[in-house]
């Protein structure tokens, strides 16, 4: 029996390797562009950086030292001068592969940060793998600007998984949809009309101002912000303020709020405050040809009627008053149901009785009907 060479004793001892094995190697030396591993093969295993990593970057020397051992890829045994090639990131990304496979197949929420923001959307790596997120599937709102998401992390599912064409889809809206769907069932579970919420005002327009209530929006009509007048929503709030509000009205899945609260209502103490007889002081808020409207105090107007101004003949009261006017006169008729108050200057315009005249009888004290004023002149305007 002949004996083995020594050359032929080393072979025998050292493993068989195949391209598209996996190996474990340590590492031997480490330059800037590439690792050279002992895999127990005959020949030194080479990683170059192109196959580490696509980071072109990365400096080898960072990542990996002698003695470090690590998992890789055999690419080829021979590449024609006896060295075997390895790759480690097409062995992260078939593992990759295999964890998106997997939350694929189970909805699993994924969480990863945000690598690029790019034109149709955001890009995420999961263990070496790319899944892009288009806009649409970003948010359960429409975003122009996506720079926001910049490094960030974000939760996402896999909503469409393609290995053979590299393709793998993300969906951040699903979850978001579904969250929002489990916050509005909460709320609308645990509120009730009349109750007094937080909220943050998501979005003002011209006729009022979304708030969000944590679970649903609420409306907040510009007539609900306050029992004064409001001239327009936005010179009020301002995305981002907090508040509290009143649940006016829930009606199905649509939310009425109010600012108008009870304790704070000017109307509370009104029949003693504008009591018929009573003098008050006011500024005028808004005119018309028939009269102009006095703001006795926020959410409190009265009616000073063109013929109750003075005591000669007034054509319209633009004549002689002007928005802004301070102006004292006399309460001649409160209505507390229709919350109409009306005025007169020319009440205390008239001279005190004198003893020895006539008791003043009914006709002699000055009323006018608010309603019925307005109805005859749109009467004679229609004539005309």
């Amino acid at each position: 029996m002949s004996e083995l060479t020594f050359e032929q004793m080393l072979e025998g001892s050292l493993k068989t390797i195949h391209a598209g094995e996996v190996v474990e190697g340590t590492v031997i030396d480490v330059k800037p562009e590439e690792i050279i591993l002992n895999i127990g093969y005959k020949s030194d295993g080479i990683l170059t950086k192109n196959e580490y990593t696509n980071d072109s970057s990365v400096d080898l020397t960072t990542v990996a030292k002698p003695g470090d051992t690590m998992e890789v890829k055999v690419l080829k045994v021979n590449d024609g001068e006896g060295q075997v090639l390895l790759t480690y990131k097409r062995l992260a990304a078939d593992r990759g592969n295999k964890r998106i496979e997997e939350a694929y197949n189970n909805k699993e929420v994924l969480k990863a940060n945000v690598t690029q923001v790019l034109d149709g959307g955001l890009s995420v790596e999961v263990e070496g793998v790319r899944i892009f997120i288009p806009a649409s599937l970003v948010s359960d709102s429409y975003e122009k600007d996506l720079t926001k998401y910049a490094g960030q992390e974000i939760e996402f599912v896999i909503s469409e998984y393609n290995p053979k064409r590299r393709r793998y889809i993300g969906d951040r809206k699903q979850l978001l949809v579904a969250k929002k769907a489990e916050l509005q069932k909460e709320l609308f579970e645990r509120i009730h009309e009349g109750d007094i919420v937080d909220g943050v005002v998501k979005n003002v327009t011209d006729f009022g101002a979304f708030i969000d209530l944590g679970g649903a929006d609420g409306l907040l009509h510009i007539s609900e912000m306050s029992w004064g007048r409001v001239e327009h929503p936005k010179k009020v709030f301002k995305v981002g303020d907090e508040l509290k509000v009143l649940i006016k009205e829930i009606n199905g899945n649509k939310i009425a709020l109010s600012l108008k609260f009870d304790d704070a209502n000017p109307w509370k103490d009104a029949a003693t405050k504008y009591a018929v007889g009573n003098v008050v002081t006011g500024k005028v808020a808004r005119m018309t040809d028939f009269g102009a409207f006095v703001e006795l105090e926020s959410g409190v107007d009265a009616l000073l009627h063109v013929s109750q101004i003075a005591k000669e003949h007034i054509e319209k009261p633009a004549d002689v008053l002007s928005v802004g006017q301070e102006v004292t006169a006399k309460i001649v008729d409160f209505n507390e149901t229709d919350k109409k108050i009306s005025l007169s200057i020319k009440a205390m315009l008239a001279p005190e009785p004198v003893a020895e005249e006539k008791e003043e009888t009914d006709e002699d004290v000055v009323s006018v009907d608010i309603d019925a004023v307005i109805a005859a002149e749109a009467d004679e305007a229609t004539e005309e």
